[in-house]
């Protein structure tokens, strides 16, 4: 699992890359939270276009981080999510609270 960023008009873009699993969920929470921390931003685009996989743990980093911006005022979104997470996102209702983006 790979995290990169980076801040395009207030936007935080950050792209996920691998797989977001079991074994990548500590990481990918505690250097998710770090930015979300430390850089100034008023939105976040969470772009999966290079997210391979994606289980129910996966499901549960991204719902925190969603509550944890949510407390903060600030929308979120997904973009460009492979047909795998596609379905993954409708099945559990996650476009409700994170809609996709163009």
């Amino acid at each position: 699992m790979q995290i990169n960023y980076k801040i395009t008009h207030k936007t935080l873009i950050i792209l996920l890359q691998g797989e977001l699993d079991e074994h990548a969920s500590l990481y990918c929470r505690t250097r998710l939270e770090k930015l979300i921390n430390e850089l100034n931003f008023s939105e976040v685009i969470f772009d999966l276009s290079e997210l391979t996989f994606m289980d129910s743990t996966g499901i549960g980093v991204l719902i925190g981080r969603y509550k944890i911006l949510k407390k903060m005022n600030k929308s979120v979104y997904v973009y460009n999510p492979n047909n795998q997470i596609e379905r993954i996102f409708k099945m559990s209702g996650l476009y409700e609270i994170m809609p996709k983006i163009s």
